[in-house]
């Protein structure tokens, strides 16, 4: 019971913090703290109403698509699983119980790594797409499967989206922060980025002064798309002349 308590705690813990790295120099990465100040439950805001007085004419023509670069996703293998016995019968896994409970795997194509506990959860990150990553939840059942365990493939979800943007233009982040506090955290001398949660959808925004966009939060492209859709004219507002 206290090995099962272990592990939904670490699976919480990677299901809700954003990924660490968004690009490859890390200069897109969120912040290790997420406090971003939460809306009033005495208020029924829509950020979008919010925004609607400073949408310049014909704008929204110039939304960009988001990239992505994380995708995160959880699947139930059935049964309980020998971890050590996994772990020595494979070359692409590693089992270190006094640091982390659960077996780390990797396959390269797609390219992903898994995150697998001892009572048939599996965790899969790393991929780029929504298909990839299912794809890459199979394989890793399957090995799984190979090894005699009668692992089955359950309840899989898409549990986190992470993608990035490129506005092309920079962003006066202290402005945007005052007329938008409501939904906006920024203190730059803890990091660079300004946090944006937005309501609807409820997607969370890095914004960056040299106009880079990370969106998290998401658990459909779609919700990226319009995340983007309705932030684009407000950054748009904001751009250092």
């Amino acid at each position: 019971m206290t090995q099962i308590v272990s592990e939904d705690n670490e699976l919480r813990k990677l299901l809700t913090s954003p990924a660490k790295n968004a690009s490859e120099d890390g200069s897109m990465a969120p912040p290790l703290s997420t406090s971003v100040p939460k809306l009033s439950t005495s208020q029924n805001v829509n950020p979008q109403t919010t925004m609607s007085p400073m949408i310049p004419v014909n704008s929204t023509k110039e939304v960009l698509e988001p990239c992505l670069q994380n995708v995160v996703s959880t699947v139930y293998l059935g049964t309980e699983l020998k971890l050590m016995y996994i772990n020595v019968r494979t070359r692409n896994s590693e089992y270190n119980p006094a640091r982390f409970t659960g077996l780390i795997m990797r396959i390269q194509n797609p390219r992903a790594t898994a995150l697998i506990f001892r009572s048939g959860k599996l965790v899969c990150t790393g991929a780029r797409s929504v298909d990839d990553s299912r794809l890459a939840a199979k394989k890793f059942a399957r090995i799984i499967q190979k090894l005699g365990f009668s692992a089955k493939f359950i309840d899989f979800k898409i549990q986190n989206i992470v993608a990035t943007c490129d506005l092309k233009f920079p962003i006066r982040l202290e402005s945007l922060n005052q007329m938008h506090g409501q939904f906006s955290s920024y203190e730059p001398e803890l990091y660079p980025g300004l946090t944006y949660r937005m309501v609807n959808p409820k997607v969370v925004l890095l914004i960056f002064v040299n106009g880079k966009v990370v969106l998290t939060g998401a658990k459909e492209r779609k919700e990226l798309q319009a995340a983007l859709k309705s932030i684009y004219p407000v950054l748009k507002s904001f751009k250092k002349q």
